[in-house]
């Protein structure tokens, strides 16, 4: 299984700290996510260009980052980035970037275009965790229709998420859209009981809005029930690196974790539908 970004940090974090004082690089707290019960991912370095990395740079950059950093995790890919001399260690969906020796590894960070004012780290991360909107497995989701449902999204949710809560109360104001719900109760046993007693009841997806808006205990399951979905929900968030709730999805593959402003949502759902 791919290594948590908490446990990736952790290791370069303690690995540097080993290292003799001339060599040791600074250390930055990663930012807590939105609404997750662990940390979002570090800041990505610059999207990398299309240039092919020279072998001996890649070769110097994996032997001395491997030897001088040991719990470092095997690195997937070396690419360039748009500033000269800087280039993106990527390891799974964290993205570090070193100088071509790796004397120097910065372990967050943010790379901004002064000329556009993009944030390239941003876009970069986008790209890499960006999932089809064909892969959902929507047949597990609740479906609530709002409106003429013409455009859509998807949340992975969990009953005991504040920060869901109130993205809730957001998301109930928006026109003309289909939401996805998917339980992940990934705060502990009672999210577990309340996803389970929400999915089995007679209408879900009335239930969680509900328990969300209202307050309304969902009702006590009563005899046997399928919760495979819930299973494979959270197996499914495993594999994509679903760290915290809310984290929401849309139509053309990009994803954004938190409780959303809900002009975000909307300027999200309006670039989704012109990309489709």
């Amino acid at each position: 299984m791919t290594p948590t970004p908490i446990a990736l940090l952790g290791a370069v974090t303690l690995a540097l700290a080993a290292l003799p004082p001339a060599r040791a690089q600074a250390q930055a707290a990663r930012p807590a996510a939105d609404a997750a019960p662990a940390a979002a991912p570090a800041a990505a370095p610059a999207a990398p260009t299309t240039a092919a990395v020279a072998a001996d740079v890649q070769a110097a950059l994996r032997k001395n980052l491997a030897e001088r950093i040991p719990s470092l995790p095997r690195i997937d890919e070396i690419s360039r980035t748009p500033i000269p001399g800087l280039y993106e260690v990527r390891i799974g969906h964290e993205l570090y970037y070193a100088d071509e020796r790796g004397d120097h590894l910065i372990v967050q960070g943010s790379i901004i275009d002064t000329r556009s004012h993009a944030n390239l780290t941003e876009e970069r991360l986008d790209k890499l965790t960006a999932v089809a909107w064909d892969a959902l497995p929507l047949k597990d989701a609740m479906v609530i229709k709002q409106g003429s449902g013409k455009r859509k999204l998807a949340v992975f949710v969990d009953p005991n998420c504040g920060y869901c809560k109130r993205f809730e109360r957001d998301l109930a104001a928006v026109k003309d859209v289909t939401v996805y719900a998917f339980l992940y109760p990934i705060l502990g046993p009672d999210s577990q009981v309340k996803s389970r007693d929400i999915w089995c009841a007679k209408d879900a997806a009335k239930t969680w809005r509900a328990w969300m808006l209202e307050g309304t205990t969902p009702p006590k399951t009563m005899g046997r029930c399928d919760t495979a979905a819930l299973e494979r929900n959270v197996e499914f968030g495993r594999k994509h690196r679903v760290q915290g709730t809310p984290a929401v999805f849309f139509e053309d593959g990009s994803r954004k974790p938190g409780a959303l402003p809900l002009a975000e949502v909307e300027r999200l759902l309006a670039a989704a539908a012109r990309k489709g």
